[in-house]
């Protein structure tokens, strides 16, 4: 690069250059763009065997870059998915292990703290459900210089509410919602603005606000989630796109037009990358908080949205947890390909910090996967481990092919060979009594007690 060429870009907008010793700008670390779905299915993409609802743009996506076939959620419900995605902890050891009203707390290291402290412009746009308005746990007090979008996930679950919050303030919208919650949440009898577009629309701000430095973008989309509030009418959308004229439940077609409406937007964020002259700096991810849901007047069957797998959301069988991972990154990650890599949220944050030349916090029980990303040799997990503690608790662990269910807690373990039966249909608990035992007991040492979450306790 050109003395020129270096003053120039020196003199755009926010850009930190600092030529080495040489007299060489260092290499620009890649901009990181994580978009999640809300209860998006293992199988509600093309990419992954959908056959009926339409997902372009992100099967696109998978074919140039790499799709991960055996890739968790932190979780089987919304909060701990995400708190195990900020902190590199699973739900054996972090802060927020369920679904609540759950501050995180102020020394919490989050992926974003560690991106900001190697130069990152933070911003998160969507559904943050890990600190409420007034705690230390909302995301400007947790790493993110901006935010816009949802602090509690029940204010979420409404795509026509009267406020959205910018950094720590509330935002008024057009919307009407009689007989609104506390947090918001409610059924809106005039609709106006729709979330989801909102939230796409900052999201392209934040990219053109910050395409001179290094960001992280993390794009929480709450779509395809369900309006509980509105019961069987809660697959809310502006319209039903190409499915209006399908004979299916209104619930079905509802569902389908939210998540062609999520693929049509990420295809717009992709496109403006692509314009910037952005694609060979910037790593796009794309994934699931958890499995599908059967809410909102739909059921998860009708369009088979957990695919092979077993189980739905609150299910900690691999339908509930085990969810679609693409990953886009011209130049560094080889299009068409396909990783069976056993990966999840818990190893986002020493991933990104890896790709940052950042250095991840200590004692996290993520493992960085950028060696996967790039081709070369691949450190693998000893195990993965999940509790919840829902509808009488549960916990798993996964150690290589075998997978240890216990759901409820208390109830006898259920054994599976998930390379060999991925449906999770037969259980080799009684023929492998004593790999039962080891896994219980490994099971047990993953486990940290905590005074706010704990299992029922067991008959007997």
């Amino acid at each position: 690069m050109t003395r020129l060429s270096l003053l120039l870009l020196a003199l755009l907008p926010g850009c930190r250059v600092a030529p080495d010793k040489d007299g060489a700008a260092p290499p620009r670390p890649p901009n990181l763009i994580f978009v999640m779905a809300d209860d998006l299915g293992y199988g509600d993409l093309g990419c992954y065997g959908q056959k009926l609802v339409k997902t372009p743009r992100l099967d696109r996506m998978a074919a140039e870059g790499m799709r991960f076939t055996q890739f968790y959620a932190g979780s089987t419900v919304c909060a701990p998915s995400r708190c195990v995605l900020m902190t590199g902890l699973d739900t054996g050891r972090c802060f927020i292990r369920g679904n609540g009203k759950d501050n995180l707390p102020p020394e919490t290291v989050t992926v974003a703290e560690v991106l900001k402290e190697a130069g990152y412009a933070t911003g998160l746009v969507g559904k943050w459900g890990l600190g409420h308005e007034g705690s230390d746990g909302v995301p400007t007090r947790q790493g993110f210089d901006s935010f816009f979008g949802y602090l509690d996930q029940m204010h979420a679950h409404n795509y026509y509410p009267t406020f959205l919050v910018r950094d720590e303030t509330r935002v008024p919208l057009r919307n009407v919602v009689p007989k609104e919650g506390k947090h918001g949440q409610g059924v809106a009898s005039e609709k106006v603005d729709y979330s989801h577009d909102l939230l796409t629309d900052e999201a392209i701000e934040f990219v053109l606000r910050h395409r001179a430095e290094p960001f992280f973008l993390y794009l929480a989309y709450t779509i395809p989630h369900a309006n509980n509030e509105a019961r069987k009418e809660g697959m809310e959308v502006p319209d039903l796109g190409p499915y209006a004229n399908e004979v299916w439940p209104d619930a079905e077609k509802g569902f389908a037009a939210m998540v062609s409406r999520l693929d049509r937007d990420v295809g717009r964020l992709l496109d403006l990358i692509a314009e910037l002259g952005l694609d060979e700096h910037t790593i796009v991810c794309f994934t699931s908080d958890n499995g599908p849901h059967r809410e909102g007047g739909r059921d998860a069957e009708f369009f088979d949205s957990n695919g092979p797998l077993n189980g739905i959301k609150r299910a900690l069988t691999d339908g509930g947890i085990r969810v679609p991972m693409v990953v886009r990154a011209p130049g560094r990650v080889a299009p068409g390909s396909t990783s069976a890599h056993m990966a999840g949220f818990h190893d986002v944050l020493p991933t990104f910090a890896e790709l940052a030349g950042a250095t991840a916090p200590a004692g996290l029980d993520g493992i960085s996967f950028a060696p996967e990303l790039r081709g070369e040799e691949q450190l693998a997990h000893d195990e993965l481990y999940w509790a919840f503690f829902e509808r009488g608790g549960a916990r798993a662990l996964r150690a290589g092919r075998w997978k240890l269910v216990e759901q409820p807690y208390g109830s006898a373990p259920r054994l599976y060979d998930v390379e060999a039966d991925v449906g999770e249909e037969n259980d080799l608990a009684a023929a492998n009594p004593e790999l039962v035992a080891e896994l219980r007991a490994r099971m047990e040492g993953r486990h940290e007690p905590s005074e706010r979450w704990r299992f029922p306790a067991k008959d007997g």
